[in-house]
């Protein structure tokens, strides 16, 4: 995202508690005269020197491994956080983007989900931590646009990947990656028919670039349609990689969602928006990124 603001002209403060993230991912922007960075954990209050003309919250854990690992932080990024955040945007008069998650949705009984679904989420489980600090973020944004007249939008994104993930951060497509490249069996938890749909990075910053500039106030899904089986992708990434491992089955975390699939007829018509990607191409690109 860094990336595609200076592309366009803008100047960029990037601001990370780094709990999650790695400052290597922006190291090639050190030296960049209209890009500073800031360590700072934003569930204490920041404040910036100068105009703001948007402010984008995408502060959080987003992997199952990282969030039940940092669960109490991820609460407070998603409620905290974000009030720290959309009071930065009330004070500068900026516009508020916050990436908000498909997990909104949780283990899903409509499919595919379009934004007005209300979701099947558990309150309690093991991933309410995530679920319902984003479900909980997009609420206080809603009220922050209806209190005081904030320019707020929400983005929905769906399973998203490529370059500068971590190879251990637990989601599917680093986790098949590093296993198939070192030759390790490749896990498929549950019996690798649940599906999900996979965005490569590029298109999902385009929809949320398209989004921050747009008028819509209510959630808008943002993510791949192409929806595949877990096991057919497996198989599609031991293609890819030329690997022999196995694939082995282990026992589906608790409400992990069986069918995700986004609906992506609002960002067709409102922002012009799909993606463009092909899933060969944009794993490919991923797998030179992580190749020695």
């Amino acid at each position: 995202m860094c990336d595609r603001l200076l592309a366009e002209g803008h100047s960029v403060v990037a601001v990370d508690n780094f709990l999650t993230g790695a400052e290597r991912n922006v190291a090639h922007l050190g030296g960049h005269a209209r890009f500073r960075l800031i360590r700072h954990d934003i569930t204490q209050p920041l404040a910036i020197e100068g105009p703001l003309d948007a402010v984008l919250n995408m502060a959080s854990p987003a992997s199952p491994k990282d969030y039940m690992q940092h669960s109490i932080a991820t609460l407070d990024v998603g409620s905290a956080g974000t009030r720290n955040m959309l009071e930065l945007a009330r004070a500068k008069g900026a516009r508020f983007l916050l990436t908000s998650t498909s997990e909104c949705y949780g283990d899903p009984l409509e499919h595919p989900q379009t934004e007005t679904y209300w979701g099947n989420v558990n309150p309690v489980g093991p991933r309410s931590c995530y679920d319902e600090s984003k479900r909980f973020a997009e609420a206080l944004t809603m009220a922050y646009h209806r209190t005081y007249g904030l320019r707020t939008n929400i983005a929905r994104i769906f399973n998203t990947y490529g370059p500068r993930m971590k190879l251990d951060d637990g989601r599917v497509v680093p986790a098949f990656i590093d296993q198939a490249l070192r030759g390790e069996a490749v896990t498929i938890f549950g019996d690798g028919s649940q599906t999900r749909s996979f965005c490569y990075v590029s298109d999902l910053v385009d929809g949320l670039y398209r989004l921050m500039q747009s008028e819509e106030r209510d959630p808008v899904n943002l993510g791949n349609p192409n929806e595949m089986t877990i096991r057919e992708f497996a198989e599609r990434i031991l293609r890819l990689t030329g690997s022999a491992s196995p694939i082995v089955i282990r026992p589906l975390p608790k409400d992990d969602p069986k069918r995700r699939q986004p609906d992506i007829s609002k960002a067709r018509r409102l922002l012009g928006w799909e993606p463009r990607v092909p899933l060969e191409e944009g794993l490919r690109r991923t797998l030179d990124y992580f190749q020695p």
